[in-house]
């Protein structure tokens, strides 16, 4: 496999990421530098290491996760995405939003966003690829797309006045990345 076709791939998976981090950007008032490397270290990390957990998995687990993965990610993204829309509805007078770069929330969204990286790294234990390489550069995409998506998020956020609303549309954002990751299952 070659660099520029682990790019395309780190690019397709970081996708999610970036979709979430845009959604998170919204939602956040102001994003901080610590805010900011939260979020995309664990996206970079976990997008890197269900790469490897996806490889080391090889043939053995390989109908599992094909099969469960993609409901796994949608219970996850529909828990999160869920709660952010009730959070958003009930919680507007007294700003009770949580940060969702933090706690459970983050290691939910780092977990949603990077299952498909398992059945990438079963691919690549097919085709007898070693996995270190290509693990680092989707880290890595995964990581500036996080960051980008994260900052784009916020300055849309704030251009558009979306502040009130903003962490239901960062739910309904989730919720759609949901339904897409069930209907390409089928």
């Amino acid at each position: 496999m070659s660099f520029l076709e682990i790019l395309f791939l780190a690019i397709a998976l970081a996708m999610d990421a970036f979709a979430v981090a845009l959604g998170t950007g919204l939602t956040l008032q102001e994003v901080s530098r610590r805010q900011n490397f939260r979020l995309s270290w664990h996206f970079g990390f976990f997008q890197g290491l269900m790469t490897i957990l996806g490889w080391l998995g090889g043939q053995t687990l390989h109908n599992c996760f094909l099969r469960f993965g993609p409901w796994i990610a949608c219970g996850l993204l529909f828990y999160i995405g869920g709660r952010m829309l009730w959070e958003s509805f009930l919680g507007c007078e007294q700003g009770t939003a949580q940060d969702p770069t933090t706690g459970k929330r983050l290691i939910m969204l780092s977990v949603a966003t990077s299952i498909d990286a398992l059945a990438v790294g079963l691919t690549l234990a097919i085709l007898h690829i070693p996995v270190w390489g290509p693990a680092c550069i989707i880290a890595l995409v995964a990581s500036l797309f996080t960051t980008t998506g994260l900052y784009l998020g916020r300055s849309i956020g704030h251009r558009a006045c979306l502040a009130p609303r903003a962490e239901a549309l960062g739910g309904l954002i989730l919720l759609g990345i949901g339904i897409k990751i069930v209907w390409q299952a089928f």
